[in-house]
């Protein structure tokens, strides 16, 4: 059993040491490679000269630098290469080393001539060399050649041409890349930003991004699971820490007798404890190492999940820690060891006769006061036997009661972020109507463009059956100034019911130049509702104004009307449309429907499943079945050491007339007050946790009705939940003791 509880305790840390580990280590790592950039800053070359901006690199503080290099902003067609329509941030560069932020060449080759490009891969992996050879159209007539893909950690630019190429693209903008040598917080890296263009012109520094901005959009979905993995792994290590220390303190006690003879026969008192601590230490080794191999198994999945999606670069996830492993597999044998040695330095110390005597009954005086108030009640004899047995062990049943209050606020913390999920994923679909996705994109497989106009599109999709609201969205994407990597930005006209939800903050957006965006987006760039940045787009430039945040979204998009996009680029047209249902309406019949209106259109019933969120609740499924099973092994290992230390007493009873039902009803009894009191206590911590995880999900801002989410039946159930840990791990032991014969008891004195 001591193997079995180490197995499932090591799982549950190694799986928190995993994830902990992932969202800082390989990004330091791989930016340390690239001798990344602790700030990209953008200049306006009309206010500042090439020469001004070489001289910061002299001023106190500064590490290295590397620059000035021309910026530019080039449009690009709609689905170029694998890319929304929309900009791209160019920069001159005459080779991809230098003193900061080293590029990696991919494939292909450096631009080194008028008229190529290299363009950045932000991913793991390589593209290939099937794209190496794309042209692009650039603003003068100019045509750019794809001749190689690199990746920068520092995320400085786009894609890359050589110096000559940047002159004819005729740059406003210039780029200069610093490391600091005090660089450790967002103080550090603004004050010493401060220091190095203390004298340049006002007004000339247009923008700044940080290495720190950048490691937090890289850990931003792994830092959302986080919060949870960290409280199950706390969790668990305390329910272990208790757990071990019953199961080996138990065993130590129970074997006393064997302790005793183990020194008859000649044994010293240092010989008796390595053997014992051995006994302990090979299962406990055993379920550690199988317990490492069991989280590193897992751990893997959950990592590619948590950063899928993400921009790594060259930052190689998915593999886990050596030291994660190392402190398991020396961390967790190690607490076995201390939680049997203080158990077994008393043995160490008892004479041979006092250590066979000492597994008997329990001292004589312990409990008898509650056992005679019990049994003055009228309450049954079984069941007041029962209730003051706990009062016989208090420091056993404080270690039980302990893992109980645990293994409760799991469950509890499991049920309210189930319930919060829930409610999260029927985010939009509170009225029980489907959602059609329509789309006109051109791809290989359909290079028809639609003969319908986009209005008629809209307007034959709302006239269909069923339909209740119609919302076109177009995709670009744009330059923000002072951001060297493009937004995705998501341009809406139509039916705005959604934002009746999922608007946290603020307001939905309105009107021409009003953005809204997630909590990961508006922190990683330093907005806030009310700020105002620029978009710029097809060489089109508009003031935006933040003002809302949504629950959620991606860390690079924002929201913006289509008076918005009207403004930048007239001519775009929508190319998706959710439809939605009314309730009851035949989805199947509506989607063939607007298959029909046009060759070019596409319509399909959109998944009300959610990824991350069926994600968070197998995890914390997996984790509470582990916890809660190791929790009912500490009350299994409790009865059990009780059933064995009142064997006598057992005997005795059976043989006035105790019955073996009366017999299970006892011992079960002994630890279904513990469960109760346990309930009574862990719900409380359970509903904190709970809070404490939604409320630092970094990519979700959950609104207060998916947190409050607590309600009599539930926390009946928590209670229930709590009486259940404790009668499971009691009930095989107490038909044990059931089925165990007068003479079969007596016969062992």
């Amino acid at each position: 059993m001591i193997g079995l509880v180490v197995l499932c305790s090591t799982t549950t840390v190694l799986l928190a040491l995993a994830l902990l580990t992932a969202t800082s280590s390989p990004f330091d790592k791989a930016y340390a490679e690239q001798r990344g950039a602790h700030v990209a800053a953008t200049f306006d070359t009309t206010k500042v000269s090439p020469e001004e901006l070489a001289r910061t690199a002299l001023q106190p503080g500064v590490e290295a630098t590397a620059g000035p290099f021309g910026q530019a902003v080039v449009d690009i067609p709609k689905d170029w290469l694998w890319m929304a329509g929309g900009t791209l941030s160019v920069v001159g560069r005459a080779d991809p080393a230098g003193p900061v932020d080293r590029i990696d060449l991919l494939e292909g080759r450096w631009a080194t001539a008028p008229g190529e490009i290299v363009v950045n891969w932000p991913v793991q992996g390589s593209p290939g060399t099937e794209y190496l050879g794309t042209k692009l159209n650039a603003p003068g007539g100019t045509t750019l050649t794809v001749v190689g893909f690199a990746t920068s950690m520092s995320k400085s630019a786009s894609a890359w041409v050589s110096p000559a190429q940047m002159t004819a693209l005729h740059p406003t903008s210039a780029q200069m890349l610093y490391r600091f040598t005090r660089s450790s917080t967002e103080s550090q890296l603004s004050s010493s930003l401060d220091r190095a263009t203390a004298g340049l012109p006002e007004e000339a520094l247009t923008g700044a991004q940080t290495y720190l901005t950048l490691k937090q959009a890289f850990s931003a979905m792994a830092d959302s699971y986080l919060p949870f993995m960290t409280l199950f792994g706390i969790l668990g290590l305390l329910v272990s820490a208790l757990i071990v220390g019953n199961v080996v303190s138990g065993a130590v006690v129970s074997g006393y007798r064997h302790i005793g003879v183990l020194k008859a026969l000649g044994f010293t008192p240092n010989q008796v404890v390595t053997v014992y601590l051995t006994m302990i230490s090979v299962p406990a080794a055993a379920g550690c190492v199988l317990g490492t191999l069991a989280g590193n198994a897992l751990a893997r999945p959950i990592m590619k999940l948590a950063f899928t999606g993400i921009d790594v670069g060259r930052a190689r996830v998915g593999d886990i820690s050596p030291w994660a492993s190392a402190a398991c597999l020396v961390g967790m044998p190690a607490l076995v060891l201390l939680a049997a040695l203080v158990p077994a330095l008393r043995a160490h110390r008892l004479p041979a006769a006092l250590a066979i005597s000492a597994g008997g009954t329990p001292r004589t005086g312990r409990g008898l006061r509650v056992q005679r108030t019990l049994g003055a009640t009228r309450l049954p004899r079984s069941v007041s036997l029962g209730l003051g047995q706990p009062f016989a062990r208090p420091a056993r049943t404080l270690l039980t009661l302990a893992a109980i209050v645990l293994g409760v606020t799991t469950v509890t913390l499991t049920t309210g972020l189930t319930s919060t999920l829930a409610a999260y994923g029927n985010l939009g679909k509170e009225d029980g109507g489907a959602r059609i996705q329509v789309t006109t994109t051109r791809s290989g497989d359909n290079p028809t463009p639609p003969r319908l106009s986009d209005a008629q599109v809209e307007e034959r999709l709302r006239a269909l059956p069923g339909a209740k609201g119609v919302r076109a969205r177009a995709l670009s994407q744009a330059h923000m100034t002072g951001q060297n990597q493009p937004v995705f930005a998501d341009f809406y006209r139509g039916d705005d019911s959604p934002y009746e939800r999922t608007i946290v903050k603020g307001r939905a957006p309105q009107a021409a130049g009003e953005i809204v965006a997630g909590p990961a987006f508006l922190t990683q760039r330093g907005l806030r509702i009310g700020d105002r940045t620029t978009l710029e787009l097809n060489g089109k430039k508009i003031t935006a104004t933040v003002v809302g945040q949504v629950i959620e979204g991606n860390a690079r998009a924002l929201e913006a009307t289509w008076e918005t996009l009207t403004q930048l680029a007239p001519d775009t047209r929508a190319t998706e449309y959710t439809v939605r249902l009314a309730p009851g309406a035949d989805a199947r019949a509506y989607t063939e429907a607007a298959g029909a209106l046009d060759p070019a259109v596409h319509a399909s019933v959109l998944d009300p499943g959610n990824a991350g969120t069926a994600t968070i609740i197998t995890f914390s499924t997996v984790f509470t079945a582990l916890l809660t099973l190791v929790a009912s092994l500490g009350v299994f290992n409790t009865v059990l050491l009780n059933v064995r230390e009142r064997r006598r007493d057992l005997g005795m009873l059976k043989s006035i007339g105790m019955t073996p039902r009366q017999v299970m009803v006892m011992t079960v009894t002994s630890v279904a007050g513990l469960g109760a009191v346990g309930a009574l206590l862990g719900i409380p911590l359970g509903i904190a946790a709970h809070r404490f995880v939604v409320d630092h999900v970094g990519v979700i801002d959950f609104p207060a009705y998916m947190k409050d989410v607590w309600h009599a039946p539930q926390l009946a159930a928590m209670l229930v939940a709590g009486v259940t840990i404790a009668v499971l791990g009691a009930l095989v032991p107490a038909r044990t003791a059931a089925r165990t014969t007068i003479a079969t008891v007596l016969h062992t004195e």
